[in-house]
């Protein structure tokens, strides 16, 4: 038997500990395996958990592959201040690129190129595969059957979004899709890893 508060400690310690965002999943199966226990109880404990911190300087949240701690974004412009040289930069081509991959995904380099108006470089799209963010999902039944790419968990995870139904409508012109990916840039510190985010372009 376990106390609410005790499963509460145990949930919280389980998820700051670990590596990545850790799903219900692997509580049930892991930290709280000894103890006869359903995900909507799981469920609750972790929306109390969301409460307990939404006055602190960090917030649990649910990303495309489990639940994390994490800076609230608020707080990044200053945070990043002291990491100055560690942040993340980002070309202007990159961005769009990216922004185009998740809005049309799944979506070939010549379609990229077509809206874009200019020719995509291969390092840009190299970038993208090794950081996590794309892949590819297939070929296109088309002449020369081109790569169709989308955005990984990796992608969704980065950018605090459990799907890509949670990405904002694209009502906007295209300048705008770089300013949109740069404030998402200053996305909330994970409060256990931070060189994946700190990258340079």
């Amino acid at each position: 038997m376990i106390s609410d508060k005790q499963l509460k400690q145990l949930v919280e310690a389980a998820i700051f500990a670990g590596e990545d965002a850790t799903t219900i999943d692997q509580l049930l199966g892991g930290v709280l395996a000894n103890f006869r226990l359903n995900r909507p109880r799981i469920r609750q404990v972790l929306d109390e958990l969301k409460e307990d911190y939404r006055e602190r300087g960090i917030e649990l949240v649910e990303v495309a592959s489990g639940y994390r701690f994490q800076t609230r974004p608020e707080l990044g412009p200053a945070l990043v201040q002291m990491w100055p040289d560690r942040a993340p930069r980002y070309s202007a081509a990159l961005l769009e690129t990216l922004a185009l991959i998740a809005w049309r995904q799944p979506v070939t380099r010549g379609e990229i190129e077509a809206v874009r108006g200019v020719s995509v470089s291969t390092q840009i799209m190299k970038t993208l595969q090794e950081r996590g963010w794309v892949k590819i999902v297939g070929h296109k039944e088309v002449p020369g059957r081109p790569a169709l790419y989308a955005t990984t968990k990796a992608f969704l995870d980065y950018f605090s979004l459990q799907s890509v139904a949670d990405l904002p409508a694209l009502a906007v012109p295209r300048p705008e899709l770089e300013e949109t990916f740069e404030l998402l840039s200053a996305e909330p510190l994970d409060t256990r890893e931070r060189d994946a985010e700190e990258e340079n372009e």
